[in-house]
């Protein structure tokens, strides 16, 4: 980090330490230096609810939030119990079914219309692998189209064309598929086809050239890979029909969007029902699980032992207890009103702090979702952002909110959450940092 003091001093003698036994000091590219931990990540000592304190005793207001899992906020007591509980009294791994991941899988059907099998999974990353195996297999095509700016996991077949250089990916209209790094086999690009997100034309002109060929559409309903990026008005309906009308499983992965805009997910928000869905981050309360569903005529081909779903971790005890209590705690108390009120509260604070310090931006998202652009320009895609993103002033607001007790993500590429376990007092500390930060930036 910038004009470093003794603040972070444990954090940088923590990571010189790290580096010696682990590959770049972290266990995950998204915490690591080229993600913009530059030039060393926080460590962290603990989180309760809304907070975060790191090993040199600073404590923020976290809308990091793990990247998304802590919907709760950290340790939310009634999922932890729960946890503990099924711990102490069952177990943990048996490789035999438990009644508790009937009621688990019940209690999501009821809910998101969309549902109607499910599986359990334990990533993100093995969910959408999944899904893209049960399209290919249901549908006997291979191309995948996926667009340009978003992140569906790391398996081979998919991560490509995450935030490639615009020197070598093609034109606006016609990306090339760009693997994210070596290792990955080139031929896998005869199966991609990377599209402009919210571009209409593109996607129409991509379908009726290859509709024998497509699968799968694989899309979040609102990009959250690239910063926050909405849809364009009617541009998921025409998705869906398209896919629809041209034998196209319609995949959403709902990884970050799903449970965290409501019970539903950002499916109900829009009111799309896509063929099947990826969820994780929102599902488990803090707790790690992923599933994949849809509808049953695809989800059959699971059933009849067609296409396999394999996992020894898959629906552990520890997992579907927390999602579980996760659920009944969604949808006994009515929790996500007062998140959007939160979170609009935050969202139209900054909006007008930005305004009278007339620094050009756009704030973007929904409920408790956005991130800020320091752009003149309106961001509709990945190349928009890459090209008109002030991306040197995002880090000045980033420094400036760190070393201020606020903590999310350095790079704009990322997003600001909101969990239910913020108030308003954390609302109001936050603005009043926000309004000490960008009054003395310099822009």
């Amino acid at each position: 980090m910038e004009n470093l003091n003794s603040r972070y001093k444990k954090s940088a003698e923590y990571f010189e330490k790290s580096k010696k036994t682990i590959p770049a000091g972290v266990n995950s590219t998204a915490r690591s230096i080229w993600a913009g931990w530059n030039p060393y990540p926080l460590f962290i000592e603990s989180g309760n609810e809304a907070r975060l304190q790191d090993v040199d005793g600073n404590i923020y207001i976290d809308y990091l939030l793990g990247l998304g899992p802590m919907l709760f906020g950290h340790r939310p007591k009634k999922i932890t119990d729960r946890v503990i509980d099924a711990i102490t009294q069952k177990g943990t791994i048996f490789a035999l079914p438990t009644l508790d991941e009937t009621i688990l899988s019940e209690l999501i059907i009821k809910n998101i219309p969309s549902i109607e099998q499910i599986r359990l999974c334990n990533t993100g990353t093995e969910a959408v692998l999944y899904s893209l195996r049960l399209a290919r297999a249901y549908t006997n095509k291979s191309k995948i189209i996926r667009f340009e700016g978003m992140y569906h996991g790391f398996s081979d077949t998919i991560y490509w064309s995450k935030h490639p250089s615009l020197d070598n990916s093609g034109t606006d209209q016609s990306p090339k598929p760009i693997p994210q790094g070596p290792g990955l086999i080139s031929s896998i690009a005869e199966n991609l086809i990377i599209l402009p997100w919210n571009d209409s034309e593109a996607l129409k002109n991509a379908i009726d050239t290859h509709k024998n060929e497509i699968a799968a559409i694989i899309t979040e309903p609102i990009m959250c890979n690239t910063g926050c990026i909405l849809p364009n008005p009617g541009y998921l309906e025409l998705m869906r029909d398209l896919s629809y009308k041209n034998n196209i499983v319609l995949i959403y992965d709902e990884v970050i969007t799903g449970f965290r805009l409501g019970i539903s997910g950002a499916q109900g928000f829009y009111k799309i029902k896509p063929d099947l869905t990826v969820f994780a981050k929102g599902l488990g309360g803090g707790f790690p699980i992923a599933a994949l569903g849809g509808c049953k005529k695809i989800m059959d081909l699971v059933s009849d032992g067609i296409v396999s779903m394999a996992g020894t971790y898959t629906a552990n005890t520890i997992a579907v207890a927390a999602a579980i209590a996760a659920m009944e705690e969604m949808i006994n108390n009515d929790i996500h009103s007062n998140l959007f009120k939160i979170s609009n509260q935050l969202q139209e604070g900054l909006s007008k702090i930005l305004f009278d310090y007339k620094i050009p931006s756009d704030l973007v998202g929904v409920g408790p979702i956005f991130q800020i652009w320091f752009t003149n320009n309106k961001i509709n895609n990945y190349r928009d952002a890459a090209r008109y993103c002030n991306h040197q002033l995002f880090r000045k607001w980033w420094q400036g909110n760190l070393n201020n007790g606020i903590l999310f993500h350095p790079g704009a590429y990322e997003n600001l959450f909101i969990s239910f376990a913020h108030n308003s007092n954390d609302i109001m500390q936050t603005l009043d940092v926000a309004n000490y930060v960008l009054k003395n930036i310099d822009n």
